[in-house]
């Protein structure tokens, strides 16, 4: 399970400790500490961390899935469950943020040309309601970076095929909407989960549910295309 760059770890070890129970082995990565502006170095982190096996499926959630077509190179990597996460174009590169995010941010840096926390980004109303208790939030705010604001302007290049993996689409909610529907479009299973945009640590049980389902389905020709319930 790979976190955000903006947030860390603590955002998927929920589900990994439930893949964990399940008798899985769960590993997520941490991005660069202290984060960093240049998305190869990203790259590099993340592969680093990847784990020995022969049989990796990747979940990436939100930004981290700007680096899958450069992990996926990896032949080591069987498919990949994104989780309300970006969808890069099977050609090209992409930015790191869309224009509109660099707008909304760029009186916002302060004198070390850093972001606030993602946390910071937002009201809190609409932030509190991502987490299920406090004792969550705080976990997950204690190890979100402040990346440089030069981040959000670089771009990802894609390796040409790198689509050719085995691949589905969990969202939660609709704020991801057109990349679900670009994944469903591409004929990938995928599924819409009623819930916020850290729901894997409001509900890991059934998050760790539908990747795994997806998971499977990604690798079943009778089953990609479609796929949406159970929920």
């Amino acid at each position: 399970m790979i976190p955000s760059v903006y947030l860390g770890p603590a955002a998927w070890q929920p589900v990994a400790a439930a893949m964990r129970r399940l008798g899985l082995t769960a590993v997520v990565p941490t991005p660069p500490v202290p984060a960093v502006a240049d998305p190869a170095v990203v790259l590099a982190t993340l592969r680093d961390q990847l784990p020995e096996r022969d049989d990796l499926v990747l979940v990436p959630h939100s930004n981290a899935g700007l680096y899958v077509p450069g992990l996926v190179t990896d032949p080591r990597v069987r498919n990949v469950v994104f989780v309300d996460a970006v969808l890069p174009p099977p050609t090209g590169d992409l930015p790191t943020a869309p224009a509109p995010m660099q707008d909304l941010l760029r009186d916002r840096v302060d004198a070390d040309g850093r972001l606030p926390p993602w946390t910071d980004w937002w009201p809190e109303d609409d932030v509190a309601g991502l987490f299920p208790d406090a004792a969550t939030r705080r976990r997950v705010a204690a190890e979100q970076q402040r990346v440089p604001f030069g981040y959000l302007s670089a771009r990802v290049d894609l390796p040409a095929g790198w689509d050719h993996v085995p691949a589905a689409y969990l969202a939660f909610g609709d704020g991801y909407a057109a990349e679900l529907a670009d994944a469903r479009g591409r004929g990938w299973p995928v599924h819409a989960m009623t819930g916020g945009h850290l729901h894997m640590v409001c509900d890991p049980e059934a998050v760790t549910a539908e990747i795994l389902r997806l998971a499977s389905a990604s690798t079943d020709p009778a089953r990609r295309g479609g796929l949406d319930p159970p929920t």
